[in-house]
């Protein structure tokens, strides 16, 4: 079986993609749809209404949905290979750009919209860094010179990426990516699968519920206005 994971800002296409891929490549594969989501989520009823697969949605509610992600997937692949699955799609909620739900020994799409800026690329750079394809949606909305300055930030952030550019609602464009999801390898030993790039820096005292703003409210990982330094390294 085959883990594709999607990641993405919201509302950027990622499930119109999906639908997409599924379309394609149902007729010769069996599928099967993980979604992880805060507090409301509808693509699992849509997906399976429209194509019939199994579906599961998960809400992370206080928890940050990556967090949630990580530790329900190997129990997911569990559940997708009992339902017959060659291809297990998980859906991240994508609301940190920071986290990234990639693991090893899966199939890494990072979804943009180029109506989100054309700084977004840069913003999100672990999001598109550790992803094997990127996939740029809503192309047939903005002029040639925008989507060329928008995929040269991408390749800022990941110069060796591939791209896809697409109007995902009518899936053009898209045969590249549906090609990559037919050469990437199977799941092979869950138990080894790891995240392929490093979580955020430690557990703070904001992340265990203190709610008192200033950093002399708190302890371990703490941060003053004037510290030198646009990128906290872990000093």
């Amino acid at each position: 079986m085959k883990l594709i994971v999607v990641a993405g800002p919201p509302s950027v296409g990622k499930t119109t993609v999906i639908k997409q891929m599924i379309r394609h490549l149902s007729p010769k594969s069996r599928m099967a749809y993980l979604k992880v989501d805060v507090m409301r989520a509808f693509e699992d009823e849509e997906i399976a209404a429209e194509f019939g697969i199994p579906t599961r949605k998960v809400y992370s509610g206080d928890l940050c949905p990556d967090h949630m992600g990580i530790m329900i997937l190997r129990d997911a692949i569990e559940w997708a290979g009992k339902e017959g699955a060659d291809i297990l799609i998980y859906e991240s909620a994508g609301l940190c750009l920071r986290c990234t739900p990639y693991v090893t020994n899966s199939f890494g799409i990072c979804v943009l919209s180029v109506l989100s800026g054309m700084h977004t690329p840069l913003k999100m750079s672990p999001m598109i860094a550790l992803a094997d394809i990127a996939v740029v949606t809503k192309t047939d909305l903005i002029s040639q010179a925008e989507k060329e300055v928008f995929r040269e930030h991408i390749r800022k952030a990941a110069p060796d990426i591939d791209i896809v550019e697409t109007n995902a609602v009518q899936g053009t464009g898209m045969r590249y990516l549906f090609n990559a999801v037919n050469s990437a390898g199977p799941v092979e030993d869950v138990s080894k699968m790891m995240l392929r790039g490093t979580p955020p820096l430690g557990v703070c005292t904001i992340c265990v519920g203190k709610r008192d703003i200033g950093w002399q409210e708190h302890f371990g990982v703490i941060r003053r206005l004037e510290d030198s330094g646009n990128i906290f390294r872990g000093e």
